[in-house]
């Protein structure tokens, strides 16, 4: 017994030392991405100086100090086991980490030692609830898994038909450098809109995960397919990766236990793109611009720039979401990414959670507490997946971390279909994928059921 417990506990200190490295590793290379895309002159893609982000030798040590000192709040993700709150978290912390460093060389006018304080304890009253409460919810009704496969075949069939609305629409093969210009001629029907965000970022990635786990492979491929239709109908970036990034999500689950491959997730990109910038310098422009500009460095700019703005002018109080805007005064009119636009002109702006339902709403003495109310949203959505496989999760959610770096939390749950996607957790039925075991590194196993009724479509 006493040689068990030991090798039990020598292997779950390997996984956490291993899981450790890799989160300090993410760090460092955050760091000096973020030195690249501030004195890299990236041409035909982004000017950096344009987007206020900045990067000063002599004053390199502030920076530095504020980043180890936010590091060592990452120690919450070796300690906490998976969920879907760990799986988005992990992102905005990267991004919360963004900001403390590109807060130290702003351009902008606002008060950077009030605002970066109140960045980390809003990452801190965030991400504990998102970590740390993941106690399943009693199923009170659970789809049988036959309806399950059902359901999944009716989420592919709906898809094909609205892909097949939209290219009715729009349909243009076109590269990343015109996309836009196409893109601001397209008119879509308002519901179309909705249906189009919703199954591309939840549910086709859920059929997807679902299928791949039930073995329905052929099925999976054509969702793998609908998918890739996506780009030419909406012109959008993330439209053009999802399909690929579903693929590598599912690669990485089956090689590494859940949290690395979180980790991994957001870190093999970012370094690729460092390495490749700077061994190839401008001719690896395309990747640098969209993977450590656009995706990792202008979600953690537009805290700096809402700040700059709501430390000038009237607060939100929330009325930029729809429906309340119609039930109160509000001081804006338009959209928040069009305020931004008028006033910084760098393109539609829009923000996270942290910037939006925090700055925005309530300003930074009170985000802090906005940002405990967004956390106890995501840890219902870790109660609701509870018992779930953890690559079912992550595959099904690949898309809404990406998400919930550029809208708010009030736009992912309705827009982007993820409250749709915590009642789907929630009815899975839980047979089908068989009985999950905690190894003593950390990670999730899962035992095959022998139930024939929970394999009859497999």
């Amino acid at each position: 017994m006493e040689n068990g417990e030991s090798r039990q506990m020598t292997g779950y200190s390997s996984g956490s030392f291993s899981l450790a490295l890799l989160v300090c590793l993410h760090i460092l290379t955050c760091c000096v991405s973020l030195i690249y895309v501030a004195t890299f002159d990236v041409p035909h893609a982004f000017v950096p100086g344009e987007f206020h982000i900045f990067f000063d030798p002599a004053r390199w040590y502030a920076a530095v100090i504020v980043a180890a000192g936010f590091a060592l709040f990452s120690a919450v993700f070796v300690c906490a086991g998976f969920s879907f709150g760990y799986f988005v978290g992990f992102y905005l912390y990267t991004m919360i980490l963004g900001y403390l460093w590109l807060g130290r060389f702003t351009d902008l006018s606002y008060n950077s030692p009030l605002a970066a304080l109140s960045a980390a304890a809003s990452a801190v009253a965030f991400l504990l609830p998102a970590l740390f409460v993941t106690s399943p919810l009693r199923q009170s009704f659970t789809l049988t898994p036959r309806s399950f496969d059902r359901l999944l075949t009716g989420i592919l069939i709906l898809g094909f038909a609205i892909i097949a609305v939209g290219a009715i629409y729009n349909f243009h093969l076109v590269t990343l450098e015109a996309m836009y210009e196409y893109r601001a001629r397209i008119e879509f029907p308002p519901i179309l809109n909705y249906l189009l965000a919703i199954f591309t970022s939840t549910l086709l990635p859920f059929a997807f995960a679902g299928f791949v786990t039930t073995k329905a492979r052929w099925r999976g491929a054509a969702v793998f397919l609908l998918l890739l239709f996506l780009y030419p109908i909406t012109l959008s970036k993330t439209a053009l990766l999802t399909p690929f990034w579903l693929v590598l999500i599912l690669v990485l689950s089956r090689l590494f236990e859940a949290r690395k491959v979180t980790v991994i997730s957001l870190l093999g990109p970012i370094l690729a793109g460092v390495v490749l910038i700077g061994v190839f310098g401008p001719r690896a422009a395309l990747y640098f611009a969209t993977i450590n500009f656009r995706m990792v460095a202008v979600p953690s700019l537009a805290m700096d720039v809402y700040n700059d703005f709501f430390f000038n002018h009237d607060l939100t109080h929330f009325c930029q979401i729809s429906l309340l805007k119609h039930m109160m005064s509000c001081p804006y009119q338009d959209p928040l990414s069009a305020v931004m636009q008028q006033t910084y002109e760098l393109g539609s702006f829009n923000a996270s959670l942290f910037a939006t339902e925090g700055i925005a709403s309530v300003g930074p003495m009170l985000a802090p507490l906005s940002a405990l109310i967004c956390g106890l949203v995501i840890a219902v959505g870790n109660r609701l997946s509870a018992g779930l496989p953890p690559g079912f999760v992550l595959i099904s959610a690949a898309i809404i971390p990406h998400a919930l770096l550029n809208v708010p939390l009030s736009t992912v749950l309705v827009t982007h279909g993820v409250g749709f996607l915590f009642l789907l957790w929630y009815v899975t039925p839980r047979a089908f994928c068989g009985t999950i075991t905690v190894q003593p590194d950390g990670h999730q196993a899962l035992q095959p059921t022998n139930k024939p009724e929970a394999l009859a479509y497999g």
